[in-house]
Formats: C-alpha cells, structure tokens, sequence
C-alpha cells in the first residue's frame, strides 16, 4: 500500500497555518484537480480526493490536534480519525461534493454541476448529519501506560432497519417538493439600496432534500432513526491524561434520512492510584521509612506501575529526600520517551515509647553525633523538592 503524504504538504501549507489559509489551499487544490478540468484523469481524480481528505483533517480542530500528536495513525478508526474514510477507499467523489461543495463556490455550482443528482432527484440536495455523542472513559493507572482498547455498549440512535434509513415505506413512497420542484432551494429577489439581489434559502417544505415522504417507515415514522445500542471498540493509546478528548468519527447518532452520521466524543478520565500520584508523565511516591533505616540503611520495596522494585536507602538518609528511579514513568503521549518513579523519603517518628525504649533514645541523645546540629541553610521540604527539579 502506497505511503500517505502529509496533509500539509498535499495542501501545500505550513504547519503553523491558520483555518482560512488551509481553506484557500483546499480550494486551490480542489480548482485545480477537479474532474471538469480534468476529464478522464486518473491521476487528477486521486489528487482531488487526497486533497479533501487533507482538508477533512486539518479543517476540523480536533482532528487537527490529533493528526499533529499522532501522525495518519491517528486517524485509523480505533483512534476515531475518520473510520473507512481514510481507508484504501479514500473519499468517494459523493463524499466530497456532499461535505465541501459549497468551497467550489462559482467555479463548478456546488454539487449540482458534478454527478447531478445524488438522490435520482436533481438539483442540491441537503444532507443531515447526525448528533455528536459524549462518553467518559475511566482508566487505571496501568491501562494509560499500556495503552488499551475498551468495547463500549452505546446508547445512540441507529439507522431504521425497516427502511434502511431512508424514512421511507418504499422507494415509490417520495414526491418532489413542490416549493423548490426538486432543486433543494428557493431563491428570491430582493430590493436593497445597491439594487436587486438574489439571495439562495434552503427550501423549508422540504428542508433542502428536494423530495418529501408520502409513505413514511411505520417503524421509524418517516425519521429514518430509531432508538438502539452499538457495541464499539475504541484504541486508546498509552500516555493519555485526564481531559483530554479522543473523536470515534462516524460513530455519533445517525441522521435522518441516511445522512452523515454524528461522531463520539471520549473523554479520559484518571482512576486515582492511592499509591502513585501522576506529575505529568513522572509518578511520585511517598515513602516512610523506620528511624533506623534511616539512621543504618537498607533495602526497601516500592510500587511501581507493573509491580514492585526494590530500591537502596542509603545511612544518614534525611527526610525530604528524593530518589529518582528513571525511565519508570508514564510513557509520553507523543512518542518522548517515558518520565520517571520519584521517591520522596519521610521518616516515620514512634508518638509512643516504653519505658526501655525511652532509656535508649535518652542514651543516644547524649552521644556527640545526636546533638542537635544548627542548620546550614533554613531550607524546608518544599525547597528541597524545588531545588531537586532545578
């Protein structure tokens, strides 16, 4: 399979370009490679598509996003960048004349100067498009250094299976719309101080179909939607934090009438782990150790995303300290590598002594090495995690 080119070299734009600069490049492009221009024209027929595919992505913010942290893999269906899409198939010259014909602007009329009708109808048709949907997906610690895929059950509106979508009890049950006869579209004069302007509305008897139903679906009673439930499969990669948002594109409500559908919007939410706190891609643990760990040194275990590790504490380890294990972080969601395990050392102190336990400390205390030293610099925990990220 060939390779794709980047979308910003196809529409031949900067990385840092603003929405009415791509929207000019699309155009451009569009003019350029459009079929009328190019009759017959392989070649000028799969520029034209990869053009719109370009635009499809980088017109929209949140593909936009995306596509900029993930490359073309984002746009694979598990990661919602476009579904079949941006498959073998490409766009179909109805996609893109459905979604971006109203750019073409005088150049080629919209949709009615290429294939005509979509519908059998004539004229421009209007296509509905479905609502977004919106779901929270709650990952462990675990899932978001892995990376992980989630089946969700759905709650959404579907096609109508009687009728296909369409609305409809038949292919005999539509009429042309006697308000725009079939065009989709009303146009009027108006008078206004510079002179007479015609002004072009979507048709309202029809809402711009061009045809309306005679013998609407008894099922769907002519919406051509119903109430139903989809069990989808969503990739989520590894590095992901709370907040952010991953589009399932396509897997929305449907629409009306076989229209476009709505995309699902996923939202990360983070499980707390009551062991590892998550400061960007780094995890700080805070460990307690006994006074003569502290004082001898030893071997103690920590937590870590997998398992456990074991770590040295060196003797005279003060509390405040951090030790850094490296590279046993959270992976970065763009590919940086991965943060570390932070181990902040605290001392825990006995509030209860016996009596022979009270005799020893007394003891210790008189020793020249536990009498009370005067700190070099007045420097407080939170001073020392400063001057440690320094």
């Amino acid at each position: 399979m060939a390779t794709k080119r980047d979308y910003y070299e196809v529409l031949g734009v900067n990385r840092n370009a603003n929405a009415d600069e791509i929207k000019k490049a699309y155009r451009q492009a569009a003019i350029k490679y459009h079929p009328d221009k190019n009759p017959g024209d392989k070649e000028a027929e799969e520029k034209f598509k990869e053009a719109a595919e370009a635009y499809d992505v980088l017109s929209n913010p949140d593909k936009r996003a995306r596509y900029d942290q993930f490359g073309h893999e984002g746009m694979h269906a598990g990661m919602g960048g476009g579904g079949a899409a941006y498959g073998a198939g490409g766009f179909s010259m109805e996609d893109i004349f459905r979604n971006f014909g109203d750019i073409f602007g005088g150049h080629f009329g919209g949709f009615s100067s290429f294939g005509g009708d979509f519908d059998g109808m004539g004229g421009q048709r209007a296509v509905h498009r479905g609502s977004d949907l919106r779901i929270k997906v709650k990952l462990t610690l675990q899932e978001i250094a892995n990376g992980t895929t989630k089946k969700l059950k759905i709650n959404k509106l579907i096609p109508c299976d009687q009728c296909g979508g369409t609305g409809a009890k038949d292919k005999n049950s539509y009429t042309t719309c006697a308000t725009c006869n079939g065009t989709g579209q009303i146009h009027r004069t108006v008078n206004t101080f510079f002179g007479r302007t015609q002004t072009t509305q979507t048709c309202p008897a029809c809402g711009g179909e061009g045809r309306t139903i005679q013998n609407p679906c008894p099922k769907c009673k002519g919406e051509g939607v119903v109430k139903g439930e989809e069990i989808i499969e969503i990739r989520i990669p590894a590095g992901v934090g709370e907040g952010m948002q991953l589009t399932v594109t396509g897997k929305g409500n449907a629409a009306r009438h076989g229209g476009i559908n709505g995309d699902l919007l996923v939202q990360i939410e983070e499980e707390k782990n009551p062991q590892l706190i998550r400061d960007g891609n780094d995890l700080i643990h805070n460990l307690n150790i006994t006074i003569p760990t502290a004082l001898l040194g030893g071997d103690v275990e920590i937590p870590t995303i997998e398992s456990r590790a074991k770590i040295k504490i060196e003797p005279g380890t003060h509390a405040g300290k951090v030790l850094r294990l490296r590279g046993k972080g959270l992976p970065d969601v763009n590919g940086y590598g991965r943060g570390d395990i932070l181990v902040v050392i605290d001392i825990t102190v006995p509030t209860r002594l016996n009596a022979e336990e009270k005799k020893l400390v007394e003891e210790l205390a008189g020793k020249p090495d536990f009498q009370k030293a005067e700190s070099t610099r007045n420097q407080n925990i939170f001073d020392r995690m400063r001057s440690f990220f320094r």
